[in-house]
């Protein structure tokens, strides 16, 4: 350890209060010369008490593995203070937006595909684990802070974390420069961490949100209409399905293992027509089966289950909406954000069909940045 840090964690008094509001210019000054230094710096979470280190310091990211006894492999999670550190991460990024929306501030870790600049020394397999805790307090000092910031449970590995800083500075004050005191941990229990990344959805360690939950946070329950249900709709449908499968890096089946639902359905439809002959042609060829298709009319029970519904012409999306209770019109979008229709191919030939689907893949390309 360095002479400097040395000096710095011996000096180290009673812990500084850190209340749950915004902290003070001193005391952010005083936490950011600790961490530029090098050194450790405890702070309160809602979950448990965490220790802090620069997270592009090799020599401070030793110190905090040395803290807890762990494995210099092993990843450790970026803070943050806004949402807008998604943006460091460019695959799937919509998912991890809606999960962050729900649930940041707050205990969920995100351990997302890529690596952001100034990472590379905290992730793993081309993953990085990212949080933005709910205290105040320590959310204010890193919106403050000119480099990024690492934070770990308080323990060694494989006890309890700690979860209020008079058990800190009795088991591991020599180690701090800095302990701040926020008072007991609200919640006292590390956070639940959901790996999300192309081809993973996968729950790392239980928290208080359900899997299910979050499932049903990252996805979309989505909806395609058109007149009868028979070629356009279901078209865009596949074609949906289709697209979400190449992002989500699985096969169209298992598209719900992330939350998505795709549907189609009629705004005059007869309920149980098969697809039409030519639409099943043109979809085989592109690897999706609609042999086993039957119309469904559009009903309100059907649409209030829906998350976005996709209307293949302005009539669609205007019958549509004309079901819909007050406030939930917005719910109803034209597919093709350009605004251009879906032209019907209802009895014409093959090259027709084929129009029409050249015009939905189009729409569905443009709609999918929404989604995933």
């Amino acid at each position: 350890m360095k002479p400097a840090r040395a000096e710095t964690m011996s000096s180290l008094a009673e812990p500084i209060p850190l209340a749950d509001a915004p902290p003070s210019d001193a005391l952010v000054q005083r936490v950011g010369a600790a961490l530029a230094a090098g050194g450790l710096v405890c702070m309160p979470t809602e979950t448990v008490y965490g220790v802090a280190a620069r997270a592009d310091d090799d020599a401070a990211l030793d110190a905090l593995r040395a803290l807890k006894g762990r494995d210099a492999r092993e990843p450790l999670t970026w803070h943050v203070a806004d949402r807008a550190a998604l943006k460091g991460f460019r695959h799937l990024q919509p998912l991890a937006r809606r999960l962050a929306q729900r649930y940041w501030p707050g205990p969920l870790t995100l351990v997302l595909e890529g690596i952001p600049t100034g990472l590379e020394r905290v992730a793993r397999d081309g993953y990085t684990g990212v949080r933005l805790p709910a205290h105040r307090g320590t959310a204010g000092v890193l919106a403050r802070l000119p480099f990024p910031v690492v934070l770990s449970s308080v323990n060694k590995s494989g006890e309890p974390p700690l979860v209020d800083a008079g058990a800190v500075l009795a088991r591991f004050g020599a180690d701090f420069a800095l302990i701040l005191d926020g008072g007991p941990s609200r919640l006292g229990e590390p956070s639940g961490v959901l790996k999300l990344g192309r081809g993973s959805f996968e729950v790392l360690r239980e928290g208080l949100v359900s899997k299910d939950d979050l499932r049903d946070t990252a996805g979309l329950r989505l909806g395609f209409c058109c007149t009868g249900n028979t070629c356009r709709s279901p078209m865009a449908e596949a074609l949906a399905r289709k697209e979400l499968a190449r992002r989500l890096g699985v096969q169209p089946g298992r598209i719900g293992r992330f939350g998505f639902h795709v549907r189609s359905m009629g705004a005059y439809a007869q309920s149980g027509a098969p697809a039409s002959e030519h639409a099943v042609t043109l979809l085989k060829a592109e690897g999706c089966d609609l042999s086993s298709h039957r119309s469904r009319q559009a009903t309100l029970e059907d649409l209030l289950a829906l998350d976005r519904v996709y209307g293949l012409t302005p009539p669609h999306v205007e019958a549509l909406r004309a079901q819909l209770p007050p406030g939930k019109a917005s719910m109803v979008e034209l597919l093709d954000p350009l605004g251009e229709a879906i032209q019907d191919p209802v009895g014409g030939p093959l090259e027709t069909y084929r129009a029409s689907l050249e015009e939905i893949r189009a729409a569905v390309a443009r709609r999918a940045d929404e989604w995933a």
